[in-house]
């Protein structure tokens, strides 16, 4: 049996659906699996033991030209491709136009689909041949990915152990071994203050007093503060000179040289972001916040992890931008983060 995941982004999502990939081949010995992935995230699942083929593909630019001669060049030979497989099973996790294209353009005459009401966007309901409901006790995003992909298979995803792989080089791995020993002998903190939109972010305020709490408990502690973006990269500067010894602003990192130093820190701060998911996927204990998002929805799980809800009425509007951002990011407290920080590091502390 050979299938097609369609998921082609956010670096977050993609992370949480790694399961999938266990499932499959426990439910399924000997299945084939490809990946339709955003080009930028390829790095992520190259060579990883689960994966047949990966398919990468410029999604984001294909949703902000929709229209554009070129957009749909790029999908005509996407579809030579894919055809070239001959796909058994398509699932379409991403649930949105462009995704809802690319499963109708597989040639696979069994693709799944979400329901009107669990799609980003409704035209992709026209592309799929069964559309799958999003029940009350699959409300977080995992559960749903393996719903979906558990119908054909007719194997319960819920009485099995499943695990999310992810792989670094040797050469990351030195690389992460030779920064760790330049800090301190204390705690290794990482602090992911981006944010891929506004109603995802916290205020740099709150990340310096923070951060200053943090060192004050743990002696020889250490904070590190990755960037993606010229302005991650000068908040996170500004960051660091408020917090002053013990916060280092990192070079920029690959994909895999974040897996390999996420392995190795003792806990991970941050919000709704990619970088959460994938300490978490590494089993790295986290804290997380949640403002234009939910975290029943996303949130990494297990007693390793603490997510915070902002007590906001609107929260969860998944809004990129709002007149209530200032008072929303105010609703995430320092004191309430550092509980968490501590509550988790209670056992390193004794």
């Amino acid at each position: 049996m050979r299938v097609l995941i369609i998921k082609p982004s956010s670096l977050g999502e993609v992370i949480q659906t790694l399961p999938v990939l266990d499932y499959l081949h426990q439910a399924a010995p000997g299945i084939e699996v490809d990946w339709v992935i955003e080009e930028s995230l390829q790095e992520l699942l190259a060579g990883h033991p689960l994966v047949s083929q990966l398919h990468p593909v410029p999604a984001a630019r294909w949703r902000r030209h929709r229209f554009a001669v070129k957009t749909w060049r790029g999908i005509s030979a996407l579809q030579k491709i894919l055809a070239e497989r001959s796909y058994d099973l398509v699932f379409d996790l991403q649930g949105d136009q462009v995704s809802g294209v690319i499963s109708r353009c597989s040639g696979c005459t069994d693709r799944l689909g979400f329901e009107r009401e669990a799609v980003r966007e409704p035209l992709n309901t026209l592309c799929n041949t069964r559309l799958i409901p999003v029940r009350r006790q699959e409300f977080h995003d995992v559960d749903r990915a393996l719903r979906m992909v558990s119908i054909p298979l007719a194997k319960d995803f819920r009485s099995m152990e499943l695990a999310s792989h992810l792989e670094s080089s040797p050469e990351d791995e030195a690389n992460a071994e030779a920064l760790l020993a330049t800090l301190a002998d204390g705690l290794v903190f990482l602090f992911h203050h981006g944010a891929a939109q506004p109603t995802g972010a916290w205020s740099e305020k709150g990340w310096t007093e923070l951060g200053k709490e943090v060192l004050d408990r743990f002696h020889d502690a250490s904070i590190l503060l990755p960037w993606s973006t010229e302005a991650e990269r000068e908040a996170a500067c500004s960051i660091s000179a408020a917090v002053g010894p013990g916060c280092r602003v990192l070079d920029r990192l690959s994909l895999k040289g974040l897996v390999a130093l996420l392995k190795k820190v003792d806990l991970v701060v941050g919000g709704d972001a990619g970088l959460v998911q994938m300490a978490a996927a590494l089993g790295t204990p986290t804290v997380s916040f949640y403002r234009g998002t939910l975290a029943k929805r996303s949130a990494p799980r297990g007693e390793g992890h603490v997510a915070l809800q902002s007590p906001m009425h609107c929260a969860g509007c998944l809004r990129e931008h709002c007149d209530k951002d200032a008072k929303c990011r105010e609703s995430i407290k320092v004191e309430a983060m550092l509980s968490a920080v501590l509550r988790l590091l209670a056992p390193s502390c004794g």
